[in-house]
């Protein structure tokens, strides 16, 4: 119920859950930053742009290793396929030659018979011819996707083959010349030769360049003998030699010695000397011999023509020797690049299992290294932010919140126990969160010793405060002056504000109210009591109030609650209004409303004050300059009561729900009411008690329950005030919630009266009074298994009980009752003001108001 300028803000709202706070960066992450990557982001780059690096280079001399294997490996092939090509090379050279002959034969005689026994001499060399050709295609099927000018080449010779076996028909009819058949067998035997010479290992083996040569350069020398042998194999059949013949003879010898050169030049030792023993063998030398005689010695003499028989026999066995030589070259060279292919493919593994095994052993160790700083830096800043948002806030909440003693607070140790920098960092904040932690107990201790000093002081103003109201008790029953009775009443209401006020430092440290009673009073009573605790109670309107009960211990602090309320609807609305109070059972409990006309609140404001009210801030400066709303807050959280403050329109309304936990049911007997008498005129106060007046259970008089700032009403017989009587002053809460009787209509005094007992109490009549029962009243055991006494039961057996009697029952002197029970309150002020030591319950065991 407060107004004027909006407070400041405070750093943290004290609604405001510190535990929902999460650390949250200052700006917009950007994946552009590099210091706004995360640490695992930052420690995968690390780790794989290295990698990566090493992948890149290492695939580079894979790739390159890889080609090389490949390249020799399609050579070690082609190589090895060789032996297939010089087969077919064999088989053309013999049906070539063979065929060259019988053209020859058939020129000559030309007859049907010829051309049968033509065909039927070469038709096994055909049958030869095809079956080495199939062989040929059969080994090529596998490299098929070998280099591009291989496969070129030998789809050259796979046509010049083809065009031979076109060619075979016109062989008997002899229609075509014998250059135009001849030659398709030159052109497939030279494609074959280029196939056989098509391998290449490249520029860094030259070794296996030359292996190449040399059996290229044999085949060459084998295939200029066997044109040598046509040549003069077709001589003798025909008989004669021709035009050319001997010019075709002398070119094809000049190159069969340049082959035989270049063979000896490329070739190794031992070939060479596997190539002369050759050449010395019978056969070869017959051959040879047999061929020097179709050589022109010079003149004019014709070379003789050789035997066509003889010579197709000698000339084969040479060629025969010439094949062996050239299969054991081409032998080595097959198993030179199988070695070289083989060695290269075991070096290209070798390198490829290095470059896994360093990459698998540089990702384990990046990766095992990574993940412990990783996991290292994620126990750290999960402990930093456990610290943060959940530790230390806990650990500040039990310190700030500790009634007794100090409790300890436990400092865990660092998650991360390692020796390098993030276990020094872990270390250092972890000594940070000690220190801390000490800072706030320090802190908490020094709370303490402040609320013990609030409590001390407060206890002493309250017996100075007492002593005040019992030296104006005195004065105000000795004074006759109207006029001096009203300032000694006026006085008398400061010294009860007064009271109130060290009541709200005792709220402030943290202790509870001393003001208690041992029975539940009336809800209105309550409220009453509050409007008498506050400086303009003469413009508190009570409309509505139900007839509702409330538990006796919390009956004090319900009055300093609403009357706090009260003060600031009272204080921040014009004088001329009223504040109108209100209450309604609803549910299990019961609502209260006090509403004013006054300035109001801005929704900030408000809506600080509301989030003051439902969570109870620490106690600071902000605190004590609003001391009305930080009392409430605290008194509404000890009760488990709801205040909430609203605006409607004009003013504010202040919304209390009492929890059905304290409500009580009615008392089985009630008490008269007293009669104040601050709230009625002296000659009201004066006034006997109407006869035939009685009062029934429950029922509320306006002589009972006077209303500030409203004249009581008359009962039937009682004197009207006279308009120059004095006004009608305030009562102490302690004379509404009070349950004594209205005094008696003889002057005499009860038996605890100042003067000595009434003559019709029992002492004055000589009658004993009741003993106390041998066994006390208990309420059963606590959890420690002692007895829990309960408040009053003893007075049962000592004093009269309060029931309906048929005599006239003798009504106590209120003003003694009330001097003896405020020296009884100002002695138990004076003995806590002396001793201030806080007694600590045990857990379980409850004080005599039913509290923790």
């Amino acid at each position: 119920m407060d107004a004027g300028p909006d407070p400041t803000p405070s750093a943290e709202s004290p609604g405001r859950n510190r535990f929902d706070e999460r650390v949250v960066p200052h700006r917009r992450r950007s994946p552009l930053r590099l210091r706004d990557w995360r640490m695992r982001t930052k420690l995968a780059t690390v780790l794989v742009i290295p990698s990566v690096a090493f992948l890149v280079l290492a695939g580079v001399q894979t790739a390159g290793l890889v080609g090389r294997t490949t390249a020799l490996n399609d050579f070690a092939r082609q190589v090895g396929i060789g032996q297939q090509i010089t087969t077919v090379v064999d088989r053309l050279q013999q049906e070539r030659d063979r065929t060259a002959g019988e053209l020859a034969a058939l020129r000559r005689a030309g007859n049907a018979a010829d051309r049968d026994a033509a065909q039927l001499a070469l038709r096994p060399l055909h049958s030869a011819t095809d079956t080495a050709i199939g062989a040929l295609r059969e080994a090529a099927g596998p490299l098929a996707d070998s280099d591009a000018a291989w496969q070129v080449a030998y789809a050259e010779a796979l046509e010049a083959y083809d065009q031979v076996v076109y060619i075979r028909a016109a062989v008997p009819p002899a229609v075509l010349s014998s250059d135009t058949i001849l030659g398709n067998y030159h052109r497939a035997v030279e494609a074959l030769l280029g196939l056989l010479a098509e391998p290449n290992p490249g520029p860094e083996r030259p070794e296996l360049t030359d292996a190449v040569l040399r059996y290229v350069q044999l085949a060459r020398v084998k295939e200029l003998s066997s044109r040598i042998r046509a040549q003069l194999y077709a001589a003798g059949r025909a008989g004669r030699y021709g035009l050319e013949d001997q010019v075709n003879l002398t070119d094809l010898r000049a190159q069969q010695l340049a082959a035989l050169g270049a063979f000896r030049v490329a070739a190794t030792t031992g070939q060479i000397q596997a190539y002369d023993r050759t050449s010395r063998q019978g056969a070869f030398v017959d051959a040879t011999r047999l061929e020097e005689k179709s050589i022109t010695t010079g003149g004019t003499a014709l070379p003789a023509v050789l035997p066509a028989n003889q010579w197709w026999t000698v000339s084969e066995q040479r060629q025969a020797l010439l094949r062996q030589l050239e299969t054991r070259v081409l032998d080595d060279a097959v198993v030179r690049a199988d070695e070289v292919s083989g060695a290269q493919l075991r070096t290209t593994l070798l390198v490829l299992g290095g470059i896994v095994v360093v990459l698998a052993l540089a990702v384990l160790l990046a990766v095992l290294i990574g993940r412990s700083i990783a996991n290292s830096m994620q126990r750290l800043r999960d402990q930093a932010l456990r610290i943060a948002q959940v530790e230390l806030p806990h650990a500040l909440d039990r310190l700030r919140a500790v009634d007794g003693g100090v409790p300890r607070i436990d400092v865990p140790p660092a998650v991360v126990r390692s020796l390098d920098e993030i276990g020094e960092l872990a270390e250092a904040f972890v000594a940070v969160h000690r220190s801390a932690v000490s800072v706030a107990v320090e802190q908490a201790e020094t709370r303490r010793t402040v609320n013990a000093m609030f409590v001390n002081l407060a206890r002493r103003s309250q017996v100075l405060v007492e002593r005040q109201l019992e030296l104006l008790d005195d004065l105000e029953r000795e004074e006759a002056d109207p006029d001096q009775l009203e300032n000694l009443f006026k006085l008398d209401h400061l010294a009860a504000r007064m009271r109130r006020n060290d009541e709200s430092l005792l709220v402030l440290a943290g202790t509870e109210s001393t003001r208690r009673w041992n029975r539940p009073v009336r809800l209105g009573a309550v409220l009453l009591a509050a409007s008498a605790e506050i400086e303009q109670y003469q413009r508190v309107r009570h409309e509505s109030v139900a007839d509702l009960y409330v538990v006796g211990h919390a009956v004090g602090e319900l009055v300093h609650l609403m009357a706090e309320l009260l003060e600031n609807a009272t204080a921040f609305s014009r004088p001329d209004t009223a504040v109108r109070v209100s209450a309604w059972a609803e549910g299990g409990g019961a609502v209260v409303e006090v509403a004013d006309a006054g300035l109001g609140m801005s929704p900030a404001a408000l809506a600080q004050a509301n989030a003051v009210l439902a969570a109870p801030p620490a106690a600071d400066v902000a605190a004590i300059e609003r001391m009305g709303h930080f009392v409430v807050s605290h008194l509404a959280a000890r009760h488990g009561v709801g205040v909430q403050l609203a605006a409607p329109g004009q003013g504010l309304v202040a919304r209390i729900a009492l929890p059905a936990s304290l409500l009580a049911p009615a008392p089985a007997v009630e008490l008269d009411m007293p009669v104040g008498q601050r709230a009625l005129t002296t000659a009201v106060t004066a006034a006997p008690r109407p006869v035939g007046a009685s009062r029934q259970p429950g029922a509320v008089h306006p002589v009972d329950l006077p209303v500030a700032g409203r004249p009581p009403q008359q009962w039937p017989g009682v004197p009207q005030q006279r308009p120059d009587a004095p006004a009608p002053l305030p009562v102490r809460a302690a004379d509404v919630l009070a349950p004594v009787a209205a005094p008696p209509a003889d002057t005499g005094g009860g038996w605890w009266s100042r003067q000595g007992p009434a003559p019709s109490s029992p002492v004055s009549l000589g009658e004993r009074t009741p003993a106390p029962p041998l066994v006390p009243v208990t309420g059963g055991t606590n959890d420690r298994g002692l007895p829990v006494r309960v408040p009053m039961a003893q007075l049962t057996s000592v004093t009269e009980p309060a029931r309906p009697a048929a005599r006239v029952r003798e009504d106590l002197d209120p003003e003694a009752v009330g001097g003896m029970l405020s020296r009884l309150y100002s002695g138990v002020r004076r003995a806590e003001a002396e001793e201030t030591t806080e007694l600590i319950l045990p857990p379980g065991v409850r004080s005599e108001g039913g509290r923790q």
